[in-house]
């Protein structure tokens, strides 16, 4: 097997003081290419981006953390990357842990891949106690309901294959944060292995994190999110957000674009 191509998306917005630092760890050997998809940002984000030669998508209007994420995986998969990770450009992950992190996919053992901030001490990179419990409550409900033994299932530093992103519909996802609850179940209704590795946590003032009204709504989000997986699993209330994959939900000519389909699908190995 040839080496895959590897993508890096930045879901940015004000990330001037940070992204060179985030860029600059990004092991060059690995990563073949980087987008950064600015969220109307009120600072220098999209100059600093295009002073190191990433690639730039600047929304018009701020789409939120979710529909971020969303142009950020249509474009990679536009731009024929076999993995994608999604890497905060705020400097709170280890950049330099992205071998790590898709080994498992290019070995053909995992579909998706998390770092985990739970597997070592969050609490000494400074988490808040509330996110701490928060987080150990929510993923704790996240493997009851999808039968998984996540330690975090809320990091913002993750890997997927082509095939889990040609195939899941993330573009019926939400626009704010709960979008990341909502890949890791579609993740587990399409049938996708999820694996995680151990990272470390950085909480300093330039890091991006939601404040604790924000955080008390994603928390409902993502309760909301599993109980309505569960009234699709039992088949009260059928959700095409846990059935019909991407080319489904998007027009044919943008599947034909980003060459994705059941056939494509098939022939597709990471």
């Amino acid at each position: 097997m040839s080496k895959p191509k590897v993508v890096v998306v930045m879901p940015a917005y004000n990330a001037a003081k940070t992204l060179e630092r985030t860029y600059n760890d990004i092991p060059p050997n690995v990563v073949d290419h980087v987008i950064l998809v600015d969220d109307v940002s009120q600072d220098d984000t999209v100059e600093i981006a295009k002073r190191l030669g990433l690639k730039v998508v600047v929304h018009i209007q701020n789409k939120g953390y979710g529909g971020n994420q969303k142009t950020c995986y249509l474009e990679a998969l536009k731009d024929g990357a076999d993995i994608i990770v999604m890497l905060h450009p705020d400097y709170q992950y280890d950049s330099t842990l992205i071998p790590e992190l898709i080994r498992p996919i290019i070995e053909g053992k995992a579909d998706f891949m998390l770092g985990s901030r739970l597997l070592g001490n969050p609490r000494a990179g400074g988490m808040p106690l509330y996110k701490y419990i928060a987080n150990r409550f929510l993923t704790l409900c996240e493997n009851l309901v999808l039968g998984l033994k996540l330690s975090e299932g809320h990091t913002g530093f993750r890997a997927y294959s082509r095939k889990m992103l040609s195939t899941i519909p993330f573009v019926l996802n939400s626009d704010d944060f709960v979008f990341d609850c909502e890949t890791i179940v579609q993740a587990v209704a399409f049938g996708f292995r999820i694996g995680e590795i151990p990272v470390p946590t950085r909480y300093f003032e330039e890091a991006s994190s939601i404040n604790f009204r924000r955080s008390v709504i994603y928390g409902l989000g993502v309760l909301w999110t599993l109980f309505r997986y569960v009234l699709d699993r039992i088949g009260l209330v059928k959700s095409d957000q846990f059935r019909k994959p991407l080319w489904e939900v998007i027009s044919p000519y943008h599947a034909r674009e980003m060459g994705i389909g059941p056939e494509a699908n098939a022939r597709t190995q990471v």
